[in-house]
């Protein structure tokens, strides 16, 4: 499966580290950056993993900021993206459960390094469960049509 990443300066090493797991569980890894901890603009990486998710470039995108939120803020601006906050593997594996989220957004902050491998593959491998979960994303999308 082919994942696209990216993080801001504060997410780097993070991403670093999440780019390994990714490679040791066989997925293809698209990253877009940033490449340091040098000062820069998460919007610019967060928005070029929502878009490469959007356009089907990627199956999920992982985003990685200090805490997660600016990240998540960013992805979901763009048409077709649902990105969730996991700090945990359980929000990892309920943000796909239950909402579908096709973006990760992830916290260098908050997250617990010891969680980390399985907060991935948790958000890699939970089928959305549809059923009564199914209407509520409808209601999403068709906000989002609606604009």
């Amino acid at each position: 499966m082919t994942v696209a990443i990216g993080a801001d300066h504060a997410g780097f090493e993070l991403k670093e580290q999440v780019k390994q797991i990714l490679a040791n569980l066989g997925h293809e890894v698209i990253d877009f950056g940033t490449d340091s901890t040098e000062s820069v603009d998460y919007p610019d990486f967060g928005l070029k993993v929502a878009h490469a998710v959007a356009d089907h470039k990627a199956r999920f995108g992982i985003t990685i900021c200090g805490s997660g939120n600016g990240m998540q803020m960013a992805a979901n601006k763009v048409k077709g993206i649902r990105a969730g906050l996991a700090v945990n593997a359980d929000m990892a594996y309920m943000t796909r459960l239950h909402n579908d989220a096709n973006v990760l957004s992830l916290s260098r902050d908050y997250t617990d390094r010891n969680e980390l491998e399985q907060i991935v593959k948790n958000f890699l491998t939970t089928e959305f469960e549809g059923g009564r979960h199914e209407r509520r994303i409808a209601k999403i999308t068709a906000e989002e049509d609606s604009h």
